[in-house]
């Protein structure tokens, strides 16, 4: 008994670390579908507020609460400073952006002047198609900067991977302000096939289906636990009952036949003889 008490508290020992660990990542899904619904409604409520000067709201670094309100701006695009950034999707797109400095009277903000679809196996230019020249009037969401590894954040030969002012800043002649503006309409109207970066989802996303499988596999543990200390108990009855040494058998011989009253008869099959009489 005393080798399945202890193979029995290995066993919950395990369980009981996969179930805390388990119970840990539920409740971290639910956390990121509390945030999913708070930038949802942060999403929704920014982008039916009216437009605003850009230099109104990017007066300060911009963050997540400041995302996808609508700005607008006036100035000329600095085509000799616009990147590439590579590897982009939105929605069902996937292609390249570029990001061109928009110099105003009031300061300059970077401008994501959309996404270019890029079919699988082409090639992403290296050179950006040109922005319109002149004056132009901008509209578009308020995004904060992109976090990632630094080498994915520095301009590289004219082309980048994430979209980071303070980085690009460091490679320009003039200071931008922090964040960036995603272009939705811009007049005089761009050419190069350009298409504006969609908003995010507005959904809970998947987050609470996984929160239910991952306390589904606790509970599965728990009863598992369950399941193999009752098989054990069981199995450790059965063996008291069966008997042991082959004790309350019979001791004769397979096949042996025991005689009935006074005497044993002959085998089945055979004639009695006769007796007979003395003298005759």
């Amino acid at each position: 008994m005393r080798r399945l008490w202890v193979r029995w508290a290995l066993l919950i020992a395990f369980v009981a670390a996969l179930g805390t660990a388990f119970v840990n990542l539920g409740e971290w899904q639910l956390d990121r579908l509390h945030q999913r619904r708070d930038r949802n409604v942060s999403t929704v409520g920014n982008e039916q507020r009216p437009v605003e000067p850009w230099e109104q709201v990017f007066t300060r670094q911009i963050t997540d609460a400041d995302q996808w309100q609508r700005v607008s701006a006036t100035g000329t695009f600095d085509a000799d400073h616009q990147l590439v950034v590579r590897y982009r999707s939105s929605g069902d797109t996937t292609g390249y952006e570029v990001v061109t400095p928009l110099r105003t009277a009031t300061g300059t903000v970077l401008v994501d002047r959309g996404i270019v679809p890029v079919s699988t196996g082409s090639q992403i230019p290296s050179t950006a198609p040109a922005p319109p020249t002149g004056q132009v009037t901008v509209v578009g969401h308020v995004r904060r900067n992109e976090e990632g590894r630094g080498s994915a954040r520095t301009p590289v030969n004219g082309s980048i991977r994430l979209i980071d002012s303070t980085a690009i800043a460091e490679t320009l002649p003039y200071p931008v302000a922090d964040g960036y503006i995603g272009l939705l309409t811009v007049d005089p109207a761009q050419s190069g096939g350009f298409q504006p970066v969609a908003l995010p989802e507005i959904s809970d996303g998947p987050h609470f289906w996984y929160a239910v499988q991952w306390f589904m596999f606790t509970g599965i543990g728990a009863l598992g636990v369950f399941v193999f200390i009752r098989g054990d108990l069981r199995e450790r009855k059965t063996g008291q009952r069966k008997p042991a040494g082959g004790k309350g058998r019979s001791d004769r011989a397979p096949g042996a036949r025991t005689g009935t009253g006074a005497g044993s008869g002959p085998p089945s099959g055979q004639e009695r003889p006769e007796l007979t009489k003395s003298g005759a």
